[in-house]
């Protein structure tokens, strides 16, 4: 689907590309949702310049994702997307300066496109400028990564307290809790690990697109680069810190569960060990030899039971004296 946002006028959807059609002149921002090949000629068409299509927006060198030609700036960035679910991802959407229009391809719905969308009528008409609107962008997708870090941060102290628990409250936490705990911490960390590459990758767009001739002629949306970069610089380092927080945590989770397991191996050893001296009068007095002068012991049976009890009984108050229980 192709949108044409306009500078005085509402979107204008554009279903249908015939080889009359073309594009409105006032047409600030053509935005390429999941476009085809068919529309992608078109729009080719239309701009005289050739778009990238969806191979090629997945190259990972520089050169193959920011660059000039013929006058026209291409860049892609890898945007967060469906941060909002379990399973985190990452798209990569194209950035087209092309006169004094933006051409924007993408095959995926990230939040910050429809925010950005809502806010359009609230730029001024003098403001809507293919630069300008850019950066706009690059800023509402900045923002919605900063929200995004933010939800995971909160949802991260939330998480630490139900590792660590309350040490005022002596709360018996059900079995393979810390286990299940594991997986929240595996989710966080995909959240962030996604966030910082594409604050990585926003970090590199917004850097090329500082160097560009159109970027020099607009002081003001220069300055709005610049503190967007600010913003980009300053996110990446908080989202190390969580990184940080996050490796943190899940190391006390398993050290808290190598501590469980083995309190529980501690427990089955002294078990075995205070039970051993006993099983061994029992297995002394359980043998069959025909000269045993217990066995004519009036007070035999009495006398084993209690010997049992106190080989039993000296173990365990020696272990706590020792300090092992």
């Amino acid at each position: 689907m192709i949108t044409a946002y306009c500078s005085d006028s509402k979107p204008l959807e554009l279903p249908d590309l015939s080889a009359a059609a073309r594009l409105p002149d006032n047409a600030v921002w053509i935005d390429m949702v999941e476009p085809s090949r068919e529309e992608e000629t078109n729009i080719e068409r239309l701009l005289g310049l050739e778009v990238p299509t969806r191979e090629d927006m997945k190259d990972i060198e520089p050169s193959s994702r920011l660059y000039i030609e013929d006058g026209s700036v291409f860049l892609t960035g890898s945007l967060l997307w469906k941060a909002d679910t379990n399973l985190p991802m990452l798209t990569d959407v194209a950035f087209i300066l092309t006169g004094n229009r933006l051409v924007t391809i993408r095959y995926a719905q990230p939040k910050s496109f429809a925010l950005f969308i809502a806010a359009l009528p609230r730029i001024p008409q003098e403001r809507r400028t293919g630069i300008a609107l850019l950066v706009k962008l690059l800023e509402t997708i900045v923002d919605r990564t900063a929200e995004v870090l933010e939800q995971a941060v909160s949802g991260i102290d939330i998480l630490s307290v139900h590792v660590f628990g309350d040490r005022l409250k002596k709360i018996r936490r059900p079995s393979n809790y810390l286990e299940e705990k594991l997986k929240d911490i595996a989710g966080y960390h995909r959240t962030i690990s996604k966030v910082r590459d594409s604050l990585s990758s926003l970090s590199r767009v917004l850097t090329f697109l500082h160097t560009i001739p159109a970027m020099q002629q607009d002081p003001e949306t220069k300055e709005l680069c610049r503190n967007v970069s600010r913003d980009v610089q300053s996110l990446s380092e908080h989202a190390s810190f969580v990184a940080g927080n996050i490796t943190f945590l899940l190391d006390a989770s398993l050290g808290l569960i190598n501590i469980e397991q083995n309190a529980i191996i501690k427990i089955f050893s002294i078990a075995s060990v205070v039970f051993l001296p006993p099983t061994l009068v029992a297995s002394v007095y359980g043998m069959n030899f025909e000269r045993m002068p217990e066995l004519h012991f009036a007070y035999g049976y009495p006398a084993s039971l209690t010997l049992m009890v106190i080989s039993a009984i000296v173990p365990f108050f020696f272990f706590r004296w020792k300090g092992w229980l």
